[in-house]
């Protein structure tokens, strides 16, 4: 399995606006485009408690189904004209981790 972390800065003040890109987006559609895509398993957006980027952990079957995801059209038409670039406060880093262990409650 592999995560994607993708850590978003978000300029202060714009956290709100940032947040509805998720959420409307959700509400807006009855499927969501990732949730019917070869290999997804789960997408969790995190909201930071302290003075840090947002973090998007995207977790895949293997690293081939997220590279499919970045190159398909439900991709580009998922990120397309998402955001007024004055809510970011720089670039976003992406992080690609294979899981070698993982614990879950019983």
């Amino acid at each position: 399995m592999f995560v994607i972390c993708n850590r978003i800065p978000v300029a202060k003040g714009h956290e709100a606006e940032f947040e509805r890109l998720f959420l409307e987006r959700d509400d807006s559609q009855s499927q969501h485009p990732l949730k019917s895509f070869p290999g997804f398993i789960r997408n969790d957006i995190l909201r930071p408690t302290r003075e840090e980027p947002y973090v998007v952990l995207t977790y895949w079957d293997s690293k081939e189904d997220f590279e499919a995801w970045t190159n398909s059209e439900s991709f580009r038409e998922a990120h397309r004209g998402r955001g007024r670039s004055e809510i970011f406060a720089g670039h976003p880093n992406l992080e690609i981790h294979e899981v070698i262990k993982s614990v879950v409650r019983a």
